[in-house]
């Protein structure tokens, strides 16, 4: 267990984790990837198996689309829209991203209405940019203002580099994403929606009586793939972002930049076989085990104990016995009352100057407010810790 007291700053007590290394960067430098941009990720803890140029912008071509795509999942997911709503293939849509624009389309019939779950399909099974377009025209009137919406929803996610210019992923000078984004973004669409997320995984789909085979070329290796996207341009290259989960353990991988798709598929899968054969998960703390306390103030008692949600996993190499130096951080003590359940700091895991973990931490129990002695004592305790603070502060 870990313990913490922290006056009124973020703060915790250090510990050290004798048995492990890892989340953050624990990469194994044997391992180089051809891809000139590169990421793999374990989903379950955050962790960055190997990068290379992960923060650099690049162009995503169709990997865009997993933008398109979740603006469509939080559409549905707000009530806006159902799988059922029908939308309109407008002739910019048909010009621009249908048959008679020679790129990848759903064949979607000019000023035909197609269903909202067909569209989808169309969109991430075909990589259809009419189906695309159809889209953006239905939720934001113009695929601008689309774009726009793109960029803002996945800035409010945390990922501020990427900008969107328009919702196929068509060349545009002022598109750009990075490794790491993508990564994320893919976590976050295959967690938050999960049914929708299997759309991804579809090994293909008919429409207008023409049938077209998924693009992930990961779907057919017998690796564990269950989806995402292939995008290229020929002036950037092929890129794919692809997730594959063995024994339970999900694995995200994006390449991008790559000569052919040979090339991109093989990256792919060199990356996820290696993650998958070179580490192993470790459990910390089991779930519903209290991680450590914190200080209360003014409560019936002056102590809480902490707790994650579910278990605590890190993933280490094979073989790895390293040292972690991990700490609770809260901003404290805290003001009862508190109550069970409730979000009050986080575990923090670090090798060096690496941060390897970062979870929230929950109250394990509830904390009544005290009697007026002890909110008296705590008052004084308090006042006599900030003397100290300010002491050595001067000092």
């Amino acid at each position: 267990m870990v313990r913490a007291y922290a006056p009124p700053v973020w703060s915790g007590f250090l510990i050290l984790l004798t048995m492990l290394l890892v989340p953050g960067i624990v990469r194994a430098q044997a391992f180089q990837s051809a891809a000139p941009y590169a990421i793999l990720v374990d989903s379950g803890s955050g962790a960055v198996l190997y990068e290379k140029a992960a923060d650099d912008l690049m162009v995503p071509a169709s990997l865009a689309k997993l933008a398109t795509a979740l603006v469509a999942f939080q559409e549905i997911a707000a009530s806006k829209m159902t799988l059922e709503t029908e939308i309109s293939i407008s002739e910019n849509a048909w010009r621009k991203g249908g048959g008679v624009s020679g790129g990848s389309t759903m064949f979607a019939i000019v000023h035909s209405r197609v269903k909202l779950g067909d569209i989808l399909q169309g969109l991430i099974v075909q990589s259809g940019n009419d189906a695309a377009i159809a889209l953006a025209e239905a939720v934001a009137g113009d695929e601008a203002s689309f774009a726009r919406i793109m960029t803002e929803r996945v800035h409010a996610l945390g990922l501020t580099k990427s900008q969107f210019r328009n919702a196929t992923g068509m060349a545009d000078p002022q598109q750009k994403v990075t490794a790491r984004e993508l990564a994320f973004l893919a976590d976050h669409i295959i967690k938050t929606y999960p049914e929708l997320y299997k759309i991804f995984g579809q090994r293909d789909f008919t429409w207008n009586k023409i049938k077209q085979s998924n693009r992930n070329p990961l779907l057919a290796m017998d690796i564990g793939a269950d989806g995402l996207k292939t995008g290229n341009i020929d002036d950037t290259g092929y890129g794919l972002v692809g997730s594959a989960v063995q024994k339970g353990q999900r694995l995200i991988v994006v390449v991008n930049g790559l000569k052919n798709a040979r090339d991109r598929a093989g990256e792919a899968r060199k990356l996820l076989e290696w993650g998958f054969r070179s580490f192993e998960q470790r459990q910390i703390f089991a779930e519903g085990e209290s991680v450590g306390e914190a200080s209360v103030f003014g409560g019936e008692k002056g102590r809480i104990a902490l707790r994650a949600k579910g278990p605590v996993n890190l993933l280490v190499p094979r073989g790895s016995n390293e040292r972690l130096a991990a700490r609770i951080v809260y901003r404290g003590p805290l003001q009862a009352p508190v109550a069970e359940g409730v979000e009050v700091g986080r575990l923090l895991v670090t090798r060096g100057e690496v941060k390897t973990l970062d979870i929230p931490l929950y109250a394990a129990e509830s904390v009544a407010v005290g009697s007026l002695q002890q909110r008296a004592l705590d008052a004084l305790m308090e006042a006599a810790t900030g003397w100290v603070r300010k002491a050595f502060k001067r000092s």
